[in-house]
């Protein structure tokens, strides 16, 4: 039995974030499936034993549970001693993007990928308003990578793992990532780190 354990599954941005963590950590983990499409996350069950509210991803490590990506992401940062902080100042720089990631970033291209390439909602007034504040979003990260190589300076931390969780979905992202040169080439960075895997070949998916 694996030291770690990520209930996820692979179409999730949110899950891919810690996953992509123990992978680079070289941490001793397992992928649970979450069968989200077929509704698991809603039942009692889940609720009560995996997480309350109702979401994934959350990992396991001994008789700790941990969900909500960005808490994941630190706790793993606090354990295997990589990928975090070195002083007060990052912690804060670090926290700093996390909470962007999470509010604007991720909040608009998670849910504007969800209804046109998983829902196909079409297009609608929400997908427009989602795709404008996902776009605006991208570009305040592209201006911020065109003077360094990752988030915080001049290697990856947490803050990388979490803002890069939805871009490597290739076709399923609703807009031309390839209008931001300076995220493209820090994804091709992150890529290029040992172990890195697709989200798919990381995490199982729906059948």
């Amino acid at each position: 039995m694996a030291e770690f354990t990520l209930y996820c599954f692979g179409e999730s941005g949110n899950s891919y974030k810690p996953a992509l963590m123990l992978q680079f950590t070289g941490l001793d983990w397992q992928a649970k499936f979450v069968d989200f499409f077929n509704g698991e996350t809603r039942t009692p069950a889940y609720r009560e034993m995996i997480n309350e509210m109702g979401e994934a991803p959350v990992l396991i490590h001994g008789d700790r549970k941990f969900s909500q990506s960005g808490v994941i992401l630190d706790y793993l940062a606090e354990v295997s001693g990589k990928f975090g902080h070195t002083n007060d100042e990052e912690r804060r720089e670090i926290l700093r993007w996390m909470l962007f990631d999470n509010h604007k970033f991720t909040g608009s291209i998670a849910s504007l990928r969800f209804l046109i390439s998983i829902a196909k909602t079409g297009e609608t007034a929400t997908t427009d308003w989602l795709r404008k504040r996902a776009l605006g979003a991208l570009a305040v990260v592209d201006g911020h990578l065109a003077n360094n190589s990752f988030i915080i300076g001049k290697r990856p931390t947490i803050a990388d793992f979490s803002l890069c969780g939805y871009l490597y979905y290739g076709e399923e992202l609703p807009f031309d990532l390839n209008q931001f040169k300076h995220v493209q080439k820090w994804l091709d960075t992150i890529r290029n780190l040992e172990g890195w895997k697709h989200p798919y070949n990381l995490m199982p998916r729906k059948r």
